[in-house]
């Protein structure tokens, strides 16, 4: 669920102040658009360089979500922006991140999605770690897939699992990934079936977006029978979803599912 946005001198001046111990005195905030899972997004001009601070209240359902973020953010690629500082003040749960330019991934554009795949595949060489409580894409998924299916979205790698463009920052010639509101272990092939899901978002059919992530090694290693219970899965979940609150964007998602998953069934029975 998306969340209000709240400019940085909206904050409590406990939390405002905890931010100014961690980047000392602030000379402009300049609230950020896109994004859904913080209440804050802000880049600090600051007397040590640029922040960027997100955040939501400490008593938000999903602050454990956040704080599952400090635990992994350890543990990310260098595409990855880097976690500086975190702090907890005047019932905010703030994360202070290195700044990273540029512009969100359009994901009709070529190039962005050449550099969103060599930021995928450098992803897909961490394992997740063991030290970090981290759902796992059968407790995930399993509860949309048919009985018995559930393990085979089993794996030891760290997932993304949120491949949305406005996750992604586009900044000299790299393609960064951020916002790890939603870290999973589990398969690495499932990294890649989500951002298909986004680039049909994007415009692309079923057979253009497979056609971008059959790019990436583990999709192309991965069981078919595997790939088909995990889009009949999501293509259940966003069905739910969509029922329960229509909006037009996640109508749409669901259509997009159902085609993917339409997509792989043929090919599957074709091969």
């Amino acid at each position: 669920m998306s969340m209000p946005r709240v400019a940085f001198d909206e904050l409590p001046a406990a939390a405002r102040r905890a931010v100014i111990l961690q980047t000392g005195h602030i000379t402009a905030a300049h609230t950020a658009g896109g994004g859904i899972n913080s209440a804050i997004a802000t880049l600090l001009d600051t007397e040590t360089g640029p922040v960027f601070v997100k955040g939501i209240p400490a008593d938000n359902p999903q602050v454990a979500s956040q704080k599952r973020e400090i635990a992994i953010s350890p543990h990310l690629p260098a595409s990855c922006p880097r976690l500086l500082w975190n702090v907890e003040a005047g019932g905010w749960v703030l994360l202070g991140y290195e700044a990273v330019g540029g512009r969100h991934a359009d994901y009709t554009a070529t190039d962005d999605l050449n550099l969103v795949l060599v930021a995928l595949a450098e992803l897909q060489e961490v394992t997740a770690p063991g030290d970090v409580d981290l759902k796992t894409a059968e407790e995930r998924w399993g509860n949309y897939a048919e009985e018995g299916q559930a393990e085979l979205f089993a794996g030891d790698a760290l997932l993304h699992t949120d491949c949305a463009p406005d996750n992604v920052l586009i900044h000299r010639g790299r393609a960064h990934l951020v916002d790890w509101a939603w870290p999973t272990r589990g398969a690495a092939w499932i990294d890649p079936f989500m951002l298909a899901l986004r680039i049909m978002e994007a415009g692309a059919t079923a057979a253009q977006a497979l056609s971008w992530v059959q790019r990436v090694p583990s999709w192309r290693e991965s069981d078919p029978r595997a790939l088909g219970a995990f889009a009949a899965a999501v293509t259940r979940l966003w069905r739910e979803i969509a029922a329960e609150d229509p909006a037009p964007w996640k109508v749409a998602m669901a259509g997009h599912a159902a085609q993917l998953n339409t997509l792989l069934l043929v090919t599957r029975w074709a091969s």
